[in-house]
């Protein structure tokens, strides 16, 4: 029987973003279920336990929380899993960052419950997918796991998002700023989303919407977040870092950026650094890749410099001469199944350890141009 082709694209049940949205998780999580299991680490339980407790009990729930020891690794969904179990908890949710979200998801599935992301900050765009990104002990891409749905809710409240280090908002913005461009080169390509399908023109335009705000507020909104208060300019790149970057990349399309993050994670020098941090590698050697206008590269260059995200090998702690480092991450980036395949055209390793690096002797002229400081590595400086 001959399969057909599908367009689709699929969401969270619900996504819910204010200032003071933690106050109403439990009205947003009784409908879900009855016995909640709140993961989340010690540091983040400290500042949301007040606000989970009273609105948990404003909606008639328990509290029950268990911790995380940091990293999405199998070990720890499985041991999620057991303690799901052993509590009879019918919706787990997951607070914090990425890990702790992509965790929880893969253990939800597992243990057969509904499950609801709950980012304290604006990070990646994880909280929304229905898939987790799952590393060795050593920090180090391993797979990812699909899920036959998507959480039930997504919850984000932006004032906790102002009140974290605003290193987490900017890596968020690297991780958003690829959804755009690996969402066209899949369109292009005609390639599959993670939704399982081709892309969708609402896919597409989400992806270019994520894109647009990020271009028009995110230099406002870093600046606002500095001083820990929430502006009109912080909600809209809260919105284009978590929601639309995460129906772009799922519904519109992976390619290269994502897959050189992957091979990155094969390199102990990058593991300092943040998920975002390590996208926007791959965002410029995608354009690399592409043999994009120089103008457009420019452009990336000079605005994610001012934002503060690497855009040179020096940064994420590499050289131009680490040639065995690189050509690890080239061949990690370009096994069978990755999305650098969704690019329209054929990319081999040799291509991408080239491309990357290319990205350092011209990211540092367009820099030097523009008059921008020259590079410094992000694990020793920031």
């Amino acid at each position: 029987m001959t399969t057909v082709p599908i367009r689709t694209v699929i969401s969270p049940g619900r996504y819910v973003q204010a200032r003071g949205a933690m106050a109403r998780l439990g009205e947003f999580t009784a409908p879900l279920g009855s016995t909640p299991l709140v993961v989340a680490d010690d540091t983040v339980w400290g500042f949301v336990e007040e606000a989970v407790t009273a609105s948990f009990a404003a909606a008639g729930l328990p509290v029950v929380r268990e911790g995380f020891a940091g990293l999405a690794t199998a070990a720890e969904v499985d041991r999620l899993v057991d303690v799901i179990n052993a509590t009879g908890t019918d919706v787990v949710l997951g607070v914090g960052g990425g890990n702790t979200i992509d965790a929880v998801k893969a253990a939800g599935h597992l243990a057969g419950v509904r499950w609801a992301s709950v980012p304290t900050v604006a990070s990646t765009d994880a909280p929304t997918s229905a898939l987790s990104v799952i590393y060795t002990p050593d920090g180090e891409f391993e797979e990812y796991r699909f899920f036959p749905r998507n959480p039930d809710l997504v919850l984000l409240d932006t004032q906790l998002v102002a009140n974290a280090p605003v290193k987490f908002l900017v890596a968020g913005v690297g991780d958003a700023l690829a959804t755009w461009l690996e969402a066209r080169a899949t369109d292009r390509a005609h390639a599959t989303t993670m939704a399982g399908g081709l892309p969708t023109a609402t896919g597409t335009a989400l992806a270019r919407l994520s894109w647009d705000l990020i271009w028009e507020n995110a230099i406002p909104a870093i600046e606002a977040v500095k001083d820990h208060v929430v502006t009109p300019a912080v909600e809209k790149l809260v919105e284009a870092n978590t929601l639309l970057s995460g129906l772009g990349f799922e519904s519109g399309g992976l390619a290269a950026a994502h897959a050189i993050h992957n091979g990155l994670t094969a390199a102990p020098q990058t593991h300092g650094l943040t998920h975002g941090q390590k996208v926007n590698i791959g965002s410029v050697t995608q354009l690399v890749l592409e043999g994009a206008p120089l103008a457009e590269i420019e452009e990336f260059v000079v605005f994610t410099t001012r934002v503060g995200l690497p855009n040179t090998l020096t940064e994420v702690g590499l050289k131009v001469s680490d040639e065995a480092d690189l050509r690890r991450v080239a061949e990690a980036a370009t096994v069978e199944g990755e999305t650098i395949h969704n690019m329209p055209f054929p990319v081999t390793a040799d291509d991408v350890y080239d491309a990357l690096r290319s990205i350092e002797g011209l990211s540092r002229r367009i820099r030097a141009e523009a008059g921008l400081p020259e590079p410094v590595a992000y694990v020793a400086a920031h």
